[in-house]
């Protein structure tokens, strides 16, 4: 994470301070930005303030003369009304100032980012998709990855912004590139995470012990993220979230959602994508029967479960 900002962007409206956006507000008042924030939910805006982030009574009053407008919401749909206006409330695409840079860390369906910047340059401003991964931990150390989906010129404004909530800044393309890559990127980790935890209860069955099954494949072709960094057995590695618990860094609702996510994207473009279609079920299930709050390596538990372990 950057210490000082490269550039005065003005003030920044951040809107939706939420277990990540806070922590990634946060930073950039650290950094020495002027950021004015909104949430609709009580807590975060308690949390906010603890954090010394200076709130607005409105997401309206946030936008009403900022330079960048960040979004960090929970769904594509909650973007676009958010940008258009809903019952009544005006939308804050006519509320900015023209040629204001609409900056969209949530992750949301590709259709719905292409919409979110086509509706956003119709209105005279500059659109953003720059969705992001690291969870929590990640928001708050500074250290998440950005895949940033922008006209070059755009992305040359924002890089400076992300690199003081991130360590890894990606253009991955035009508008929507950054939530196709986060799309794609998530389908590979929910398919992983099943497939490894699926090893080790198998390796329980034959008798193997976790260290030597982590020993061997760690350092094998079976190496990956899901296994070297957030191993879902307690022991070989631990930082993982399977010596707390699951209690998440990545919970496993927020899993089932992306990996939704990737099979819209897989129906859409008519690609036979067979495993993420079907780690999309299993975490929708995991999720619904007890696992929404919990690290998405506790997908493990109901493998373990389920095979009559």
């Amino acid at each position: 994470m950057t210490e000082n900002p490269a550039v005065d962007t003005g003030t920044i409206a951040f809107l939706g301070l939420g277990h990540m956006g806070g922590p990634m507000a946060a930073n950039l008042i650290k950094a020495g930005h002027k950021v004015l924030g909104f949430d609709p939910v009580p807590a975060a805006v308690e949390a906010a303030k603890e954090h010394g982030i200076p709130m607005a009574a409105s997401a309206g009053q946030a936008v009403n003369g900022a330079n960048v407008v960040l979004t960090m919401l929970p769904s594509g749909k909650h973007v676009l009304d958010a940008y258009r206006g809903v019952d009544g409330t005006p939308g804050l695409l006519s509320v900015a100032a023209p040629d204001t840079l609409f900056l969209d860390c949530s992750t949301i369906n590709v259709d719905e980012a292409r919409e979110a910047a086509a509706i956003a340059l119709e209105a005279g401003h500059r659109s953003v998709d720059a969705p992001v991964s690291g969870g929590v931990v990640g928001a708050e150390a500074g250290t998440l990855t950005f895949m940033v989906g922008a006209l070059p010129e755009d992305f040359e404004t924002v890089k400076p912004i992300l690199e003081l909530m991130g360590r890894r800044i990606v253009h991955c393309g035009d508008h929507g590139a950054g939530q196709a890559a986060k799309v794609c990127n998530n389908m590979i980790l929910g398919v992983s995470m099943i497939a490894v935890s699926e090893a080790f209860v198998l390796g329980e069955k034959l008798g193997l012990t976790h260290q030597a099954l982590f020993d061997v494949a760690s350092n094998a072709s079976g190496q990956c993220w899901a296994l070297t960094t957030n191993c879902p057995v307690p022991g070989p590695v631990p930082a993982s979230p399977a010596n707390r618990d699951y209690q998440p860094g990545f919970a496993g609702a927020l899993m089932a959602k992306d990996l939704r996510l990737a099979v819209n994207a897989l129906e859409s473009t008519g690609v036979d994508g067979k495993m993420g279609l079907l780690a999309s079920q299993i975490y929708d299930a995991f999720a619904a029967e007890g696992g929404a709050g919990r690290d998405f390596s506790g997908i493990i538990t109901d493998i373990r479960d389920k095979s009559g372990a």
